[in-house]
């Protein structure tokens, strides 16, 4: 079959059944199409179906739209080449729980403030650059060690450790590209071995924070140039690549890799992705691109 549409549970909660597949089949063969039998890559929790005869972004939404409601991510595409070479992520939001920014707030009492901030430039609300500069401002006057002493606040999502340690074990190249910062990135590097990162640095002198970024700000062009630039000293087509991400300053990303998901996304981001995953943790990535319960390295 040249494509193949994956279905994919949370695994902390399964779900995923013959029925729910057998909808999706339905759902495809009213439309015309071909379809194979589901091909279970981890049961309960992610299945593959193969089909012809069928665009796939009118299969994802036929199937979507027959699945609403139900706990289930939905992702069409070709079926070759869809074990990626290069990952590329956002951190917070994504490969994280945090918003590192907001979590600094809370220090000198406007994390409320920050988190609305946060949440509207993500949403394509406020200029990113803009919306950085303001919520860095806040933090005048704040040690500059503080950094430092908030990593400790740092929980990864589930799936994440399962996430690098197998795409690397295949050979996988990747990359955390974040608009938040340099000592977070570097932390998170560590603790999952991702190849490099990429972030933002805050502006000290005196031993304190100046309320200022360093420029120039990583934003949405600077992870779409992280993604260009990976590749081609990689000499990976774009299409060989995927990339992840929450918020609106990761679209042009998302937009311009072989997949690009929306994971766990602001709205305006879900909406204008090719691929989202509402449901599932970042193990999602991996069936996305055909790995099965018993390749994917466990924590």
């Amino acid at each position: 079959m040249s494509h193949v549409l994956t279905l994919i549970a949370d695994p902390a909660k399964g779900g995923l059944d013959d029925s729910t597949a057998r909808l999706a089949r339905t759902a495809l063969t009213e439309l015309g199409a071909s379809t194979t039998q589901p091909d279970w890559l981890a049961p309960g929790v992610a299945c593959d179906i193969g089909f012809d005869r069928l665009n796939a972004d009118q299969a994802q939404a036929a199937v979507a739209r027959a699945l609403a409601g139900r706990p289930v991510d939905v992702v069409a595409q070709e079926a070759a080449r869809r074990r990626k070479q290069v990952l590329v992520a956002d951190m917070e939001s994504t490969i994280i729980r945090q918003e590192m920014l907001d979590e600094l707030g809370e220090l000198v009492g406007a994390r409320d403030r920050i988190a609305e901030i946060t949440a509207r430039a993500m949403n394509g609300e406020l200029d990113f650059k803009a919306a950085l500069r303001e919520r860095v401002g806040l933090l005048q006057g704040l040690p500059a060690t503080v950094l430092t002493d908030m990593i400790g606040r740092v929980t990864l999502m589930p799936g994440a450790e399962s996430l690098i340690a197998t795409l690397r074990r295949h050979g996988c190249y990747c990359a955390l590209v974040s608009g938040g910062f340099k000592t977070f990135t570097a932390h998170v590097r560590g603790l999952l071995g991702f190849d490099e990162d990429q972030a933002n640095d805050l502006e000290a002198a005196d031993g304190k924070l100046t309320g200022r970024p360093v420029e120039p700000i990583l934003d949405k062009d600077s992870k779409l140039q992280a993604l260009i630039r990976i590749c081609s000293a990689r000499q990976v087509a774009l299409d060989a690549a995927m990339t992840v991400g929450d918020g609106a300053n990761d679209l042009p990303m998302l937009q311009a890799a072989g997949l690009g998901v929306a994971y766990h996304a602001k709205p305006t981001v879900a909406a204008q992705a090719r691929a989202r995953v509402d449901h599932g943790d970042l193990t999602a990535l991996l069936y996305i691109q055909g790995y099965r319960a018993g390749e994917i390295v466990t924590a």
